[in-house]
């Protein structure tokens, strides 16, 4: 083993570092749409990156103590931390499908609502009750929003930002359309959006169980590729000994990067890519300056 050095082990995370610097200018973040609820959102962030933070510490120092290897430590703090990346997406692609079910359940419940003679502003509350227990936070805000006599179009924009999904937007399209001209023919739009959405859905389940194998081999690679590195550490430490040097070192940051830039590849072939939303952000309006005479 080598001595605990601090230079060596600044040495490790700053190699560290810059191998999640480089992956983050390869691949970037997905930029997302602002909501109005940034504050509870930001809580949930912080919350899901204290625990895996945590995690990635106890793995990075139960990984020092056993290698003494720094560049490996870091190495599996930055693994526990993208660890959740190497699903491809499932779990957000589940929500996704369900929060799609939903909207067309509810655009179906809500032109039986319109067709009873209710205008737009009486059938959205009226809608609630039967709508998917993960839209009704959504709409209950958009309820609050429309008895605090926020605009229709405004309210359904930030519907809309809340949902962040580009289903969504076609049906808060066509809402804030009747909703600014008043004119016939809602209900055969909402007939066709559900339609449409329930056989997106249909699309989605068969490409998500495609999806699912290579989610699986991806899982099965990193799993191997980790076991058989461990146990040539613990079974067999005089093979890896040559790592113990600055020069090993060096080397395992080399590898390491392979091992990294594969474990991104796979996960991007895995990954669904959601397409873009066909309504812009909301931002409000800007009160307009007062004109000194």
């Amino acid at each position: 083993m080598i001595p605990f050095d601090p230079l060596v082990i600044l040495a490790g995370a700053a190699a560290g570092g810059g191998l999640f610097l480089l992956f983050l200018s390869l691949y970037g973040l997905r930029p997302r749409p602002a909501s109005p609820d940034t504050g509870a959102e930001r809580l949930r962030w912080f919350q899901s990156l204290t625990t895996r933070g945590a995690i990635a510490a106890i793995a990075g120092g139960l990984t020092l103590v056993v290698t003494g290897w720094p560049v490996v430590a870091v190495g599996a703090v930055l693994l526990v931390i993208a660890w959740k990346g190497f699903t491809g997406g499932a779990a957000e692609e589940r929500a996704a499908m369900k929060r799609l079910e939903g909207l067309a359940a509810w655009a179906e419940s809500l032109r039986d609502t319109i067709a009873g003679a209710a205008g737009l502003e009486q059938a959205i509350p009226a809608s609630i009750r039967a709508a998917a227990p993960m839209l009704q936070p959504h709409l209950r805000a958009l309820v609050d929003r429309l008895r605090a006599r926020m605009p229709l179009g405004d309210a359904l924009r930030m519907f809309a930002d809340e949902l962040d999904d580009p289903s969504a937007d076609l049906v808060v399209a066509a809402l804030i359309l009747n909703s600014r001209l008043r004119g016939p023919g809602l209900r055969d739009v909402l007939s066709a959006l559900a339609v449409s959405a329930r056989e997106e859905l249909d699309m989605r389940r068969r490409v998500e169980a495609e999806r699912r194998s290579t989610r699986r081999s991806v899982q099965i690679v990193v799993g191997t590729a980790l076991a058989f590195a461990a146990f040539l550490v613990i079974a067999n430490r005089d093979y890896v000994a040559e790592y113990d040097s600055l020069l090993g070192q060096a080397v395992l940051v080399v590898v390491a990067a392979l091992f990294g830039a594969g474990f991104a590849w796979m996960r991007r072939l895995a990954r669904f890519d959601k397409p873009g939303r066909i309504l812009a952000p909301y931002r409000r309006p800007e009160p307009a300056e007062a004109v000194s005479p």
